[in-house]
């Protein structure tokens, strides 16, 4: 009895799975069946494959063709199948070579002519094939710059079914390798030098740079709110190859990847309207969950423009990732792991009328309370830094030249590199990621330190968790101030960071 063997993936969340593919022919009347819990899309795939293969002039089968999928217990969906299903069978029905196929992942949808069609996580689907062991890839040819970013395994790219059946037969030519690496120029980013006046908000935004905090800019519409978040971006240093990776493999799941340049060194920037749903901010979708905004700012910034205007369920969603750095999601078929280490920018006016000037609001103090109650306390608590931004007076408001984004990013290097220096055998990269046990015992701050903070303790003014994100950001005050460790002014700094007026 006729039997093939060939490999693909199958990803849950950015987690992926190898998947074995099991090709026997015969032992009952001519049709095709996919066991191994296919989801539609993927039994869909008897159709497409059928075709595929007769349009790219070889013969079905004519008798039972069982196509099993192992682990049989997991469900796998998709269309990135299609490749490997359509060789395995050619190699069952003996007109391919099966040496070849042996040890290679294939991933890729079939057009009814034959095509290769891209699919989504290409990039996370090498990396679980690499860590399965196998050797060799063939992926559609326009996802050769994605798939070229995996080390240790060749990659190969197929314009059409006929290329990689001709692959297996002999041809090295038949498919395409990668180009050679081209570095492309990262992505502009917005000066800080454009930002006039607001010196406050400058200052918390480089403090939030420093410690990867997370920051609250409230005022009148006008004043800078947006602009100030949309250069912090400039403010962080480049990703490590790790963090790329990671970046890159959300994206890649999410399909916004550029065709070109796949690879993201820049810490991503994610801004979504105040319409988007739930699920558009953490993810979701049927049968497995698909990422989210705040998945897709993982090492980056997720900017909430005019916060208020979310919604309490929307923002409420925010605080377990806040918290634990990444999301899971529980669906029908399976929970998808996402992670989610993102650095929160919230934006909103001072009231639902939003004058220039508080002194011209026309909202009632009910009206303003139920305004900014969408921000309920326990979210904000997770807030390090809160800002009131001044009104503008006047566009020549400062006289002197503002400071630029290189000048800023240059204090904010050296604190990050001695938080680095600080925290690294731990594993934390920033002092907003040091837990608070830790801030308390190994690095306990002496009383005297602590006196104000102590003291907002004992009143109520600040929670324990309100407490210990002061003493990160005291943290990285004390290394923008290159000093040894947190003075009491810099506990008091921080502390006014907190400030509720400040909303």
């Amino acid at each position: 009895m006729p039997l093939a063997r060939a490999w693909s993936v199958a990803l849950f969340g950015v987690d992926g799975v190898a998947v074995e593919i099991e090709a026997d022919i015969g032992g009952g009347r001519p049709r095709t069946q996919i066991v191994g819990l296919p989801d539609a899309s993927l039994n869909e795939a008897k159709e497409r494959v059928r075709a595929a293969i007769r349009n790219s002039s070889e013969e079905w089968p004519g008798e039972l063709v069982t196509l099993a999928l192992s682990p049989a217990a997991l469900p796998k969906g998709g269309s990135g199948y299609d490749l490997a299903l359509a060789c395995a069978v050619l190699v069952a029905a003996d007109r391919v070579p099966t040496d070849r196929l042996s040890g290679t992942v294939m991933i890729g949808e079939l057009a009814l002519d034959g095509r290769v069609r891209p699919v989504r996580g290409v990039l996370p689907g090498l990396l679980a094939a690499r860590k399965a062991g196998l050797r060799r890839a063939i992926v559609p040819e326009p996802a050769l710059p994605e798939a070229a970013l995996v080390t240790g395994l060749e990659i190969l790219g197929a314009r059409t079914l006929l290329d990689t059946l001709t692959w297996l037969r002999g041809d090295d030519a038949a498919l395409r390798t990668p180009d050679p690496e081209r570095v492309h120029p990262p992505p502009e980013i917005p000066d800080l030098r454009d930002v006039i006046g607001q010196p406050e908000a400058r200052w918390a935004l480089e403090v939030a740079a420093a410690g990867g905090h997370h920051i609250l800019l409230t005022g009148p519409p006008g004043t800078g709110k947006t602009m100030l978040a949309e250069r912090l971006p400039g403010l962080l240093p480049p990703l490590t190859d790790e963090q790329a990776l990671e970046v890159t493999a959300i994206r890649s799941i999410a399909g916004t990847l550029a065709p070109d340049s796949p690879l993201i060194t820049v810490a991503p920037f994610v801004a979504p309207h105040h319409s988007t749903s739930v699920s558009g901010l953490i993810g979701g979708g049927a049968g497995m969950a698909k990422p989210g905004a705040i998945s897709q700012a993982h090492h980056g910034i997720l900017f909430m423009d005019e916060a208020c205007e979310f919604g309490p369920h929307r923002l409420e969603s925010l605080r377990t990732a806040l918290e634990q750095g990444e999301i899971r999601l529980a669906r029908r078929d399976g929970v998808s792991r996402y992670p989610a280490n993102f650095q929160l920018v919230l934006a909103t006016n001072t009231c639902p009328c939003a004058p220039p000037r508080d002194s011209d609001c026309t909202c009632s103090p009910h009206a303003r309370r139920r305004y900014f109650g969408r921000l309920s306390g326990p979210l904000l608590d997770r807030v390090d830094l809160r800002v009131r931004m001044r009104p503008m007076t006047a566009m020549s408001a400062e006289l002197d030249t503002p400071e630029s984004t290189a000048q800023v990013r240059t204090r904010v290097d050296k604190a990050r590199r001695r938080a680095v220096e600080r925290w690294q055998q731990h594993g934390w990269l920033t002092n907003a990621q040091a837990p608070g046990p830790a801030l308390r015992r190994e690095f306990a701050l002496p009383r005297k330190t602590t006196a104000l903070l102590d003291r907002g303790l004992d009143i109520g003014a600040v929670t324990a968790r309100g407490a210990d994100r002061c003493l990160r950001v005291a943290w990285t005050l004390s290394d923008l101030a290159e000093a040894d460790r947190p003075g009491p002014d810099h506990v008091a700094a921080a502390l006014e960071f907190r400030d509720r007026r400040a909303v």
